[in-house]
């Protein structure tokens, strides 16, 4: 059993970057599926929100600590987490493993042609790597049970190993959850931006600002209209949730 520490609704993995990768090196030689999910200040509080996002954390195989925020808490609450394990910087690291190990990987969502550029950059920076299926679907949390259907029965069709999900949160962590019985023994990883890096379609913070968690900043500033209600918003409340963890830890 790995250690973890519970923020509001969400269980947190305390594994460092080694750790997390043979994590789903395991998962994926176990053969039974699996899903892995980056929590974040953001995921947090959706699932204070939404409780299919709480429920599908409940099940999650995987959490890896996404923010420094998270970190920060941990070492808050008497549970530090050795590091941050960014989505963004484990995925490439993923995807050598998966190169070596001859795993059959899937990217999913993004915008529009995102998935495709991923494949093609990721295949100039690993050409033995087997990308078996890019698909850029538009999902909604509320749409019929029939149009998940499709699009999982052409990830099925692939046989993956590994399916990279691309919808942001909390669609994808929905549609993991949901998904995962049926595409057994394929391990589910949300990655939120990171089709968009490899990509290149989206540009990443300074190293600084992601060391000292000013990350979000980059990124409102980039995209204002669409995350203006997340970070200035939503996101603030976190100190709530943070402030209820302390005192129910006795600090």
């Amino acid at each position: 059993m790995r250690r973890s520490f519970r923020l509001g609704p969400v269980r947190i993995d305390s594994v460092t970057r080694a750790e997390a990768l043979q994590a789903v090196v395991d998962l994926v030689a176990a053969g039974a599926g699996g899903a892995v999910f980056t929590p974040n200040v953001d995921h947090v509080m959706i699932a204070h929100e939404e409780e299919r996002m709480r429920s599908a954390y409940t099940r999650a195989d995987l959490t890896i600590a996404d923010g420094m925020p998270i970190v920060w808490a941990s070492h808050l609450l008497r549970k530090p987490i050795p590091e941050r394990v960014a989505g963004s910087d484990f995925v490439p690291l993923l995807l050598e493993r998966a190169a070596s190990e001859q795993w059959r990987v899937y990217f999913l969502g993004g915008a529009s042609g995102v998935a495709e550029m991923a494949r093609t950059k990721t295949l100039a920076r690993h050409p033995d790597l087997q990308i078996v299926g890019v698909d850029s679907p538009r999902f909604d949390v509320d749409q019929p049970p029939e149009r998940q259907a499709e699009v999982v029965a052409r990830v099925r069709a692939a046989r993956p190993h590994l399916v990279l999900v691309a919808f942001g949160a909390p669609k994808q962590e929905i549609w993991i959850d949901r998904a995962r019985d049926e595409l057994k023994p394929a391990v589910l990883f949300g990655v939120g931006a990171t089709l968009d890096f490899l990509a290149g379609t989206m540009p990443r913070a300074p190293r600084w600002m992601a060391r000292t968690g000013l990350e979000w900043s980059f990124r409102l500033a980039r995209e204002p209209r669409r995350l203006w209600r997340r970070y200035l918003v939503r996101d603030p409340k976190f100190l709530l949730v943070l402030a209820r963890a302390l005192g129910s830890s006795g600090r």
